[in-house]
C-alpha cells in the first residue's frame, strides 16, 4: 500500500490552460493542488501575444454582433480536421467553448473581448473571415495579483532579451493572471511552484495519486477525484523529439522551458494510449543572433526561396500551413536550413516581418552573425547566400509578374482571406524591384508538440485497450490534439487546453473516485 504524504480531491499538473481545470474544481467545491514544475506560472500559454481562444458563438462574440452557428462551425472544423480525431471529441470542443466562456463570465475576475482573426482554411465550408470565432482576455493590472504578479511567466522579451516586464498583463499573461486571481479566492486551492509530477500511482487499474518532486523532496499525493495532466508538450526534450520523429530543434521551439514530457511519460507508464506523437504546431521562424529561430508572422513583403533559389510556398499562408510545407520540403531534401526571405529596400534592410514574438536586435548583429545579407544586385545576393543566381533572378522576375497581375499561379498567394489579413484586404504580393536587395535567414519553429495522451470528450485518458483510465485526465499539449494534424484557426491550442481542463474538472466533480 502506498504511504501518502498528502491528500486532495484533484491534482493539476501544469499551470497553463490547466488552471481552468483547477479553477473549475475549486469553484465546484473540490480541494485542488496545482503542481507547476518551473518557478513561473503560465506555461506556453503565457507566451501567447493574444491569449486567444477559438470558441464559436460564445457570449462575447454574440454581444459584439457576430453571426454564426455551432452547426456551421462544426462543419468547418470537421472539414479541416477530417476523421483524424473522433467526431465526438471534435464536437465536444466546438460546442463546449461557448459554455466555458459563459461559466467564466459569471465570475467578476474574468473579462473578454473579440479579436478579429480569420479562420486558417478560408476555402473550407463556413470558414469565418471576419474573425467571429476568436476571443481574447482583457488586459490586467499586475498589481491586482500582488506577489503572484511576479510569478507569471513571460513575456518572451523579458526572458530572452532581459527587457523590463510591463506593469500590465496582456494576451496569454492576462489569461493566466485572471485565472490565478480567480483561483486564489478559494481557500481549498493550493498553488505550488517547483513541484513536478514525476509519476502516477495506480491501484487496480485506476490512478489514485501521484509522486511529485516538490523542490527536491519526493512526496506522494493521494487524489480522491483525479489527476489532470496539463504540462504542455515535450518540445524541449531532444531525446523524445528524436524518438517520435518530431522535426526541428528544441532551441527553436516557443514552448515553455519545463516542457520536457515528464507527465506525458508518466501517463504512458500508467497504460495510456498516445497519438500524433510526430506532430507539432509549426511555423516559420526568423533566425536571431543567438542562433534560435523564433515564430514569426505578419509578412508585408518578401518571398521565401529554397537552396536552389526557387520559391516553395505561399508566404502569406497561415503559419502552421507554411510550417508543414517546410517540414515536407526538408524531408524531400529540396530545402535546407536556413532558407531565405528575399526582399527589396523599400523598408530598408530590416525584413518585412511585423510580428516576431521575440523582438529584433540591431541590424548589425544579424549582419555580423551572417543572418542578413545585402547586395546591389540579385546575382550578387545569390552568391552571398549560396543559391543559384540564374534561378533567383528568374524566381524574382516570375514573382514580380504575379504581383503585377494579382494572381499567383504557382502557390496561390492571396487566394484566401488569411493571406490578405495583413494587407488591408489587398493583394499581399509586393514586387521585389528596389535595390539594394536583401536576404534574411529563417528556420523551422514550433509552438509546442501536439502529440499526447488519447482522451475522451470528458478529458478522461484512454488506455491502450480503448477504455478510460479511472482517475486520469489530460488537456492541452499533454493531450493528443483535438484538431489532429491540422490547425483550423488561431486560438485552438489555448482554447482546447482551457476547455478540456474545464470539462475534466466537471467530470471529476460529478464522479467520486475514492477507489480504496
Amino acid at each position: 500500500m502506498t504511504r501518502w504524504d498528502e491528500e486532495t480531491d484533484v491534482l493539476v499538473a501544469g499551470s497553463g490552460g490547466g488552471l481552468a481545470g483547477a479553477y473549475t474544481a475549486a469553484r465546484e467545491g473540490l480541494s485542488v493542488v496545482v503542481a507547476e514544475a518551473s518557478d513561473q506560472f503560465g506555461g506556453t500559454t503565457a507566451y501567447s501575444g493574444g491569449g486567444g481562444m477559438w470558441f464559436p458563438c460564445n457570449p462575447v462574440l454574440r454581444r459584439a454582433g457576430f453571426q454564426d452557428s455551432l452547426d456551421d462551425a462544426m462543419e468547418y472544423f470537421h472539414a479541416v480536421v477530417g476523421d483524424r480525431t473522433p467526431n465526438e471529441l471534435q464536437r465536444a470542443y466546438v460546442h463546449g467553448g461557448a459554455r466555458l466562456i459563459e461559466y467564466l463570465e459569471a465570475d467578476q475576475h474574468f473579462s473578454f473581448t473579440p479579436l478579429p482573426w480569420p479562420d486558417y482554411y478560408g476555402l473550407a465550408p463556413h470558414a469565418k473571415l471576419d474573425g467571429g470565432r476568436h476571443t481574447v482576455p482583457e488586459p490586467l493590472d499586475a498589481a491586482v495579483l500582488g506577489d503572484l504578479g511576479d510569478n507569471v511567466r513571460g513575456p518572451l522579451d523579458f526572458e530572452r532579451l532581459g527587457c523590463d516586464r510591463p506593469d500590465t498583463l496582456s494576451g496569454g499573461r492576462a489569461l493566466i493572471g485572471r485565472l490565478l486571481s480567480a483561483i486564489t479566492a478559494y481557500p481549498s486551492a493550493s498553488l505550488r511552484l517547483g513541484c513536478a509530477v514525476e509519476d502516477l500511482v495506480t491501484e487496480s487499474g485506476a490512478v489514485t495519486g501521484a509522486v511529485v518532486n516538490d523542490r527536491g523532496t519526493r512526496r506522494t499525493i493521494r487524489t480522491h477525484r483525479g489527476v489532470l495532466l496539463a504540462t504542455g508538450g515535450f518540445e524541449h526534450n531532444a531525446a523524445l523529439r528524436k524518438q517520435h520523429g518530431v522535426p526541428g530543434r528544441s532551441a527553436d521551439s516557443m514552448g515553455a522551458p519545463a516542457n520536457i514530457g515528464l507527465a506525458l511519460e508518466a501517463g504512458i507508464r500508467a497504460g495510456a494510449a498516445v497519438d500524433l506523437m510526430d506532430q507539432a504546431w509549426w511555423s516559420p521562424g526568423l533566425t536571431h543572433p543567438d542562433g534560435r529561430s523564433a515564430f514569426a508572422l505578419w509578412f508585408t513583403g518578401g518571398i521565401f526561396v529554397n537552396r536552389h533559389g526557387r520559391r516553395f510556398v505561399n508566404e502569406s499562408a497561415p503559419y502552421d500551413r507554411i510550417g508543414r510545407v517546410i517540414v515536407d520540403e526538408l524531408a524531400s531534401g529540396s530545402l535546407e536550413l536556413p532558407y531565405w526571405m528575399i526582399y527589396d529596400d523599400r523598408e530598408g534592410p530590416v525584413p518585412p516581418v511585423k510580428a516576431t514574438n521575440v523582438s529584433m536586435a540591431g541590424t548589425e548583429k544579424y549582419v555580423e552573425a551572417g543572418l542578413w545579407h545585402t547586395a546591389p544586385s540579385l546575382p550578387e545576393l545569390a552568391e552571398k547566400i549560396g543559391v543559384d543566381p540564374d534561378n533567383l533572378v528568374a524566381t524574382v522576375q516570375r514573382f514580380n509578374a504575379f504581383a503585377a497581375s494579382g494572381v499567383d499561379d504557382d502557390f496561390h498567394r492571396g487566394d484566401e482571406g488569411y493571406d490578405r489579413a495583413f494587407s488591408g484586404g489587398l493583394s499581399p504580393m509586393v514586387p521585389i524591384e528596389d535595390g539594394p536587395f536583401h536576404a534574411a535567414a529563417f528556420g523551422l519553429s514550433d509552438l509546442g508538440t501536439k502529440g499526447g495522451l488519447v482522451t475522451d470528450p470528458h478529458g478522461q485518458v484512454i488506455n491502450t485497450s480503448g477504455t478510460p483510465i479511472p482517475g486520469l485526465y489530460a488537456a492541452g499539449n499533454t493531450m493528443a490534439a483535438v484538431s489532429g494534424t491540422a490547425y483550423p484557426g488561431g486560438g485552438i491550442p489555448i482554447g482546447a487546453s482551457m476547455l478540456f481542463s474545464h470539462l475534466a474538472a466537471l467530470h471529476m466533480a460529478a464522479h467520486d473516485a475514492r477507489w480504496i
